[in-house]
Formats: structure tokens, sequence, C-alpha cells
């Protein structure tokens, strides 16, 4: 895994950056929740060159994001597969939440071929909840410092 800067912050947005910030890290999960798995998938959706290709998958292997599994087709050798982890699959809130500031926020003359559904189909979106589970509006959300204890 790559050596990053943000890793021993103490902000845990600069340590999730360190994890997913690289270049097409983000886009190669977002295909692995669309249920990519194989660098050949991959490569054909990203359009990205093999060599980032397998540093990015191995950086999301080493990170816990993805896990590989090896498969065979007949008559072929033995490859692996990536396949997201418990980690790996709660980043789904996390391409939520940028899905849904993109769709608002940037550009989208073309429209887009994705949204985020539940299991009945029906489109949901990503936001900030109490412990208690009542919906916070997102203006109302504020990040703030903790005092830290010495």
């Amino acid at each position: 895994m790559r050596t990053d800067p943000w890793s021993d912050d103490p902000c845990p947005i600069a340590r999730g950056m360190a994890v997913i910030g690289q270049r097409w890290s983000v886009l190669i999960i977002r295909e692995a929740l669309l249920g990519r798995s194989r660098f050949s998938e991959f490569r054909e959706e990203l359009g990205v060159a093999s060599d980032v290709l397998s540093a990015r998958l191995a950086e999301l292997v080493a990170a816990g994001i993805l896990e590989t599994v090896d498969y065979r087709e007949p008559g072929d050798r033995t490859r692996s597969a990536y396949q997201l982890t418990e980690a790996g699959r709660d980043l789904v809130v996390v391409l939520g939440a940028i899905g849904q500031w993109g769709y608002k926020h940037a550009d989208r003359r073309r429209g887009t071929p994705y949204r985020f559904v539940d299991g009945a189909g029906e489109p949901v979106t990503a936001g900030f909840h109490r412990h208690d589970g009542a919906v916070v509006a997102d203006a109302e959300v504020r990040l703030v410092r903790k005092p830290v204890r010495r």
C-alpha cells in the first residue's frame, strides 16, 4: 500500500482520503458495487491503464476494501477476482453522498444511468440520522473539532 501523509492524521476525513483518495479508487469501488469483480471488467468499464489498475486494486486489497477470491474458467489458469469486504460495502453511503452532490451541483446535462435504490428498487438518498433514527436536515449538520485530551 502506498504511504500517504494523511494516514496518521487525527481527522477521519483525512484518513479516509488516504485510503480512497487516489485517482481511480472510488470508480473501482463504484464498479465493484455494480457487480464487477474481474480485472478485465474493471479495465474495460473504466478505460484505465493495466499498470495503474493493478496498483489501485492492490492498494484497495491492502486497505481492506477489496479481497481477492480465486476463480478458474474451464481450460484456463487460476485468476483472482475482487470482491468488496464489509469495509468496502460500507462505502456505499459515501459514494451515494458523492453521487447526490454530483447530481445536484456538477454538470448533469447528459443525465446519468446510475441511481441508488433499496431492495424493492425504490430510489434512496444518503443523509444524516441521529442515534434514535431521526432524520437531520443537511443544513443542521456541522463539523466540529472535539477538544484534545491530554
